[in-house]
């Protein structure tokens, strides 16, 4: 046993001898420039054959310790590698780099610990940089920033309010009642990115019976993290790609790196954002006069004084016109030594919102330390710590009519609103609220503190002349403290039954997750490399909410224990999921790359929680200009590809098991059964995806192409069945069917024009996506809105997963009911440029078309039954009766004034900066200044706020129009220094 731990210290020993003390060292410096000679930095500069590796300072500047002739890779994103050869009398080195348009190096993940180059990756995953994400007109959170720039993505909004609140869908329909929203990774830890209910529903009944989370507008708390301290996004669009992820991946992986340190001197930035926001559309009201005030059945005479004493408001402008104030700092700082470097950022932000009373701040402090113990150890930590804080005010769907639209929805510009001289607020004689009321006295405020802390270690374990073998280790915790706190006090007009109303919201979220990983790379040629990579993986949840809701709150009183009435809900899931895989990546003659793993899978939330399923992915590439058959120079790179994966979507929590109520009976306390039966044998949701394409690059790289096709079926989708009274249970979740999705995703990368002075950089993608319920095991099921009279939703075998019907009064249906539309876009585009002058003044903008796809919109519904639609006294058609009139008409006969399109052609950002890089003072190095917009002009003909809407929040039922809080608009002015 002795001997044993003496082999092991010495083998640990030599392992962490620095190679200099094994033969004769040297250093070598060197400058990294692009070719108008700027510096470039981070610059990878590896030592090949070894893992000496180090960064570029922020002069573009390196050092290096080496033994003997080595060769150097070097290598930055955006940017061609070289190699070179450097012999022993070399100390100073000058280096160039070209600008890679076809981003042919861009190095992306094809594992949990590997890695490959774009031009030989065998999967279509799109990447955002931090310019593109942040660097040309900052959306108010990171979750809104994704917005237009993912190929392949449907995005939608579920409501306009300040925090958030985004609905992400990859390449089409993933599930139908399970988790449609895609993981999200930064720097190793699992992200949580749960959408809590503040439990408005206490208030609005808008799910009367049903989930309430679902219709409260909540925010996504993927909105928390900052964009700014962003480096790099990956996405991994489906099974094909993200098959090492196992059961977490069928609706895709968002891979997110935050900025490292770089070597040299510290750098410091700091940068100040100031601008305005504004609502972006108003829908407009009606013009009134004494006979449609009338017809109306509201009272002329107050309408004749009201118009005598000039007292005619505007209400939608006075509730949603705000110009609201926004500003945001960051302050960073980076540098290091060849061991070890840091980045840290403190940054706030303050966004007043479109409605008063309403806005959204942030506060972010980041330390990302890397140390490098040895030559052949190092370690990273990534600490993040966030404070945020979101007055979302009350709008959305509403069964009382008590949130503001769908209050001033049936209220008449004349009737008076305002507080008198004493501050009391008259009482709205046509609707169940005072909205302007409601805005000035209650509160909706979601505050969230949260870290998250990531570790990350690399250690050379075996090192021989082939052959390196490497432990990585990665993983982390996520953890937040959310407090939802809604006040309605006993004053509001609709508090007269309630008596006043505190709704208190606690919640307590633990992720944690790891990933230990060998990984070799043997060359036992140079035709050949192969990397082996294997290892277990683990993530738990803990998710604990509690919301309390107390009526006849005492005045001026918001603790629940000051009320009459208290009545409490607790939510609480543990999960863990368990993992095991392997994946072994095959480069021949670095022009063929073959690929194959199986990633095995077991859930607490499966039926059988001890049973693995297994989840492979296969894939092939083959770069056909790097082989010696390839003649021309026409083509600087062609490739075609192939891939497949399959993945998992554990069933929802609790699924299996039938539960027990608390209830109270006669003053006993007891429980009773529920009437959801549980399903003991629920099984994940499978999906498997084909994809393949061919990717070409010409004119030296200058324009490229990326096609793709993908074919995606998604097995054993869980939806809930209506079970016989006589079972003594009305509903079960059961694996009820299947459905496909396929699309087409093309790309082109561009330099139109590239001279001394001007440089211009275009990007185009098109994409769309095609479903189909190909099985059905249970009747056709209705879902996602309120019903066929209005257009609702329908999974029916054959059918597209999206389509939605409604009532029909044409001749030919039997039953009455026609497919009046998709929510699914024929199809999308989008065109990031860049036009730089003199490598001082840049021009970019992103501009976003969605063509048709279709929105179930109510807003305008309740506008016309209210009387105040903007063109209610309109006669489009020409038959004498108000288009108003006309389309309440219609209720129970058609659904379609109902399901409106919703395409638009939308410039999201909009921005102009300027660099000053020569500068008397020496300690400055550069001034940003700049001005942009966004999502500042629309073309739409939608009849809402905003086609991208979805008041049904994050899951399957997205394009729901309910009087949600109007999308906004912002410009902006940023200065930055860097020091």
């Amino acid at each position: 046993m002795r001997q044993l731990i003496l082999f092991a210290v010495a083998l640990l020993t030599i392992l962490c001898l620095p190679d200099r003390l094994l033969a004769q060292e040297r250093v070598i410096t060197g400058r990294v420039t692009d070719l108008n000679k700027n510096p470039l930095t981070p610059v990878n500069i590896s030592v090949l054959k070894t893992s000496i590796v180090t960064t570029t300072d922020n002069d573009g500047r390196f050092t290096l310790t080496v033994n003997g002739d080595v060769s150097l890779l070097i290598s930055y994103t955006g940017y061609k590698s070289q190699t070179l050869n450097v012999n022993s009398t070399t100390t100073d080195l000058e280096i160039k780099l070209q600008e890679d348009v076809s981003r042919l190096e861009e190095v992306v993940v094809t594992g949990l610990a590997t890695s490959v180059k774009r031009r030989n990756l065998a999967n279509s995953i799109a990447t955002i940089s931090s310019k593109q994400l942040q660097g040309t007109a900052p959306a108010q959170t990171f979750d809104a920033a994704l917005n237009g720039k993912i190929p392949g993505a449907y995005i939608n909004a579920n409501t306009g309010a300040p925090g958030g609140g985004i609905s992400v869908k990859l390449r089409g329909v993933t599930s139908i009642f399970g988790n449609t929203q895609p993981l999200y990774v930064v720097d190793g830890v699992f992200m949580d990115n749960t959408a809590t209910s503040a439990g408005l529903n206490a208030v609005t009944s808008a799910a009367t019976g049903g989930n309430a989370s679902t219709q409260d507008n909540p925010s996504s708390r993927i909105a928390d993290l900052r964009g700014e301290d962003i480096e790099n996004i990956e996405i991994l669009k489906g099974a094909s790609a993200a098959a090492i992820y196992g059961s977490k991946a069928a609706a895709g992986v968002i891979i997110i790196t935050t900025k490292r340190g770089k070597q040299g001197r510290t750098k410091i930035s700091f940068a100040q954002d100031l601008g305005f926001v504004q609502v972006r559309k108003l829908l407009g009201t009606r013009q009134l006069n004494e006979q449609n005030v009338q017809a109306q059945g509201w009272d002329v005479e107050e309408y004749k004084a009201a118009a005598a004493a000039g007292k005619i408001y505007n209400y939608e402008k006075e509730m949603y016109g705000e110009t609201g104030f926004t500003r945001n700092s960051v302050l960073s700082m980076n540098g290091g030594s060849d061991k070890t470097s840091f980045y840290f950022s403190a940054a706030t932000k303050n966004e007043e919102g479109i409605i008063a009373r309403t806005g959204y701040a942030n506060s972010s402090f980041r330390l990302n330390v890397d140390h490098r113990i040895t030559d052949n150890i190092k370690i990273g930590i990534s600490t993040n710590y966030v404070n945020s804080s979101a007055d979302r005010g009350l709008t959305g769907n509403d069964n009382n009519g008590v949130t503001y639209g769908i209050a001033l929805s049936s209220t008449p510009s004349f009737t008076e609103l305002h507080p008198d001289a004493n501050g009391n607020y008259p009482r709205n004689r046509y609707a169940a609220s005072n909205p302007l009321e409601t805005r000035d006295k209650m509160t909706n405020n979601e505050a969230v503190n949260r870290f998250v802390t990531g570790i990350n270690l690399d250690a050379v374990l075996l090192k021989r002349a082939k052959s390196i073998t490497r432990f990585i280790g990665r993983g982390g915790f996520d953890f937040y403290n959310l407090n939802t706190n809604a006040l309605f006090p006993s004053s509001l007009q609709f508090q007269t039954v309630n008596k006043g109303t505190s709704i208190q919201g606690f919640t307590k979220n633990l992720n944690t997750n790891y990933i230990l990983s060998l990984v070799n790379n043997y060359t036992p040629s140079e035709k050949l490399t192969l990397t082996t990579s294997a290892g277990i993986t683990q993530e738990t949840g803990d998710y604990n909410n509690l919301l309390n809701v107390a009526t006849q709150v005492i005045s001026g009183q918001s603790n629940v224990d000051q009320a009459g009435a208290l009545t409490a809900q607790q939510f609480r899931t543990k999960v863990q999921d368990n993992g095991v895989f392997i994946q072994e990546e095959a480069s021949i003659i670095d022009a063929i790359t073959l690929t194959a793993g199986l990633r095995f899978d077991r859930s607490t939330n499966n039926g059988d929680p001890e049973k693995f399923y297994t989840y492979p992915k296969a894939g092939v590439s083959w770069n056909l200009t790097r082989m010696s058959f390839w003649k021309g120079s026409f083509f600087e790179n062609v490739k075609v590809r192939a891939a497949y994966g399959e993945a998992g979507n554990s069933p929802a929590y609790g699924s299996k098991f039938t539960a027990m109520p608390v209830s109270n009976i006669t003053g006993l306390p007891g429980s009773v059964v529920s009437i959801q039966q549980g399903q003991k044998d629920i099984k994940p949701e499978r999906q498997t995806e084909l994809e393949a394409g061919i990717d070409f690059s010409i004119f030296k790289g200058r324009l490229s192409m990326e096609f793709s096709y993908y074919n995606k079926k998604v097995y054993d989708f869980l939806l809930q069945n209506t079970l016989p009274s006589s079972s003594g249970f009305t509903t079960q979740w059961v694996n009820a069917g299947d459905l496909r999705n396929s699309g087409i995703e093309i790309g082109l990368n561009a330099q139109p024009v590239v001279t001394k002075n001007v440089k211009w950089t275009s990007s185009v993608n098109f994409w769309f996506n095609r479903s189909e319920v190909t099985r059905l095991d249970i009747p056709p099921v209705q879902l996602g809105s309120f019903g066929v009279a209005l257009g609702t939703f329908q999974i029916e075998q054959g059918k597209s997963a999206t389509q939605i019907i409604g009532l029909t009064d044409e001749a030919g249906y039997n039953p009455p009911i026609k497919v009046w539309g998709d929510q699914e876009p024929r199809f999308q585009m989008n065109s990031f440029n860049e036009i730089t002058f003199k490598n001082k003044l840049s021009f970019r903008f992103l501009v976003h078309w969605k063509y048709k796809g279709d929105n179930v919109n109510l807003t305008n519904l309740l506008n016309d039954l209210g009387g105040t639609s903007v063109d209610f006294d309109n006669d489009d058609n020409k038959n004498g009766t108000p288009d108003g009139l006309d389309r309440i008409m219609k209720i129970g006969s058609t659904a379609v004034e109902f399901v409106q399109n919703s395409g638009y052609l939308r410039f999201r950002e909009i921005g102009m900066y300027y660099t000053f890089n020569q500068l008397p003072v020496k300690a400055l190095k550069a001034i940003r200044v700049g001005v942009s917009l966004n999502n500042y002009i629309t073309i739409t003909n939608y009849a809402g706020y905003d086609p991208e809407v979805s008041n049904f929040g994050t899951g399957f039922s997205t394009g729901i129009d309910v009087d949600p809080f109007p999308a906004s608009k912002r410009a902006m002015f940023h200065i930055a220094f860097d020091f």
